[in-house]
């Protein structure tokens, strides 16, 4: 039986870590959880630090009009292909941060995904081995202007603000991601829920494919899709993700400061 393992990112507020949770305990760590690491016998609780996004990728790689339900919301065709887009890494926060309302939006959206970790490089890797090359698993949210998408025809602007990409809170090992439920909560009301059995590109095959476009390096994120449901949000609002086994991920929507 594969072992479930959840690793997170945390600060003390003095120093950062990363650390093996331990049921309300985390076990910290010296070195890169992509490579060699070991336990350095310092134990924290969870209610006395600050989690961090579990990884600090390189890049995000989504993909878009992966559920077949959200092709049917947003009016476009099937795609023949993944239908992929990059998010700089600076879009990236962790959970309890605030997601910005920046001026240039007019629509601000919640997209709930599963959101694939790569654990070590990855190029032109055949779909059966795909797996090897996966760390792990964490919830994410492809924060889109929604508005600014639609203008411009393409998508970079609209997916590339900073605080665009909350993750968290763990990176989870050992899990099967097959048939995953992927909810959002805007306060507190339900407004998606999907399973990732519906994915029309599974994770293997999208794994698979991206590294035949570009090399993934290890802590790189793929955002799978997002199910039916998405959504505006306003200032003051509280967006969760949930994808089942994952955890919870909740960030505030704020004006700039």
């Amino acid at each position: 039986m594969v072992k479930v393992e959840k690793f997170v990112r945390f600060t003390t507020g003095e120093e950062t870590f990363c650390g093996r949770l331990d049921g309300e305990k985390i076990i910290a760590m010296e070195g890169d959880i992509f490579g060699a690491y070991r336990e350095n016998g310092r134990r924290f609780s969870l209610n006395e630090v600050r989690l961090l996004a579990p990884c600090r990728p390189s890049k995000a790689v989504c993909v878009g009009l992966n559920y077949s339900n959200h092709i049917k919301e947003m009016a476009e065709k099937v795609p023949e292909d993944p239908v992929i887009f990059i998010k700089p890494s600076t879009c990236v926060i962790g959970p309890n941060e605030n997601i910005i309302y920046w001026p240039m939006v007019k629509r601000l959206d919640y997209e709930a995904e599963l959101a694939v970790v790569i654990g070590r490089e990855a190029r032109n890797v055949e779909e059966e081995e795909a797996e090897e090359y996966i760390f792990g698993y964490t919830v994410g949210n492809d924060v889109t202007a929604r508005d600014l998408q639609l203008k411009d025809g393409q998508w970079t602007r609209a997916k590339s603000f900073d605080t665009f990409l909350p993750l968290g809170p763990f990176i989870v090992r050992g899990i099967d991601v097959s048939d995953l439920r992927v909810q959002s909560y805007l306060n507190g009301e339900l407004k998606q829920d999907g399973r990732t059995s519906q994915l029309i590109f599974s994770v293997p095959f999208l794994v698979s494919f991206i590294s035949r476009v570009m090399t993934l390096l290890p802590g790189d994120v793929i955002l799978t899709g997002t199910p039916e449901g998405v959504g505006p949000m306003q200032v003051g609002d509280i967006i969760e993700i949930r994808v089942e086994k994952l955890g919870s991920l909740v960030n505030r929507i704020v004006k700039p400061a």
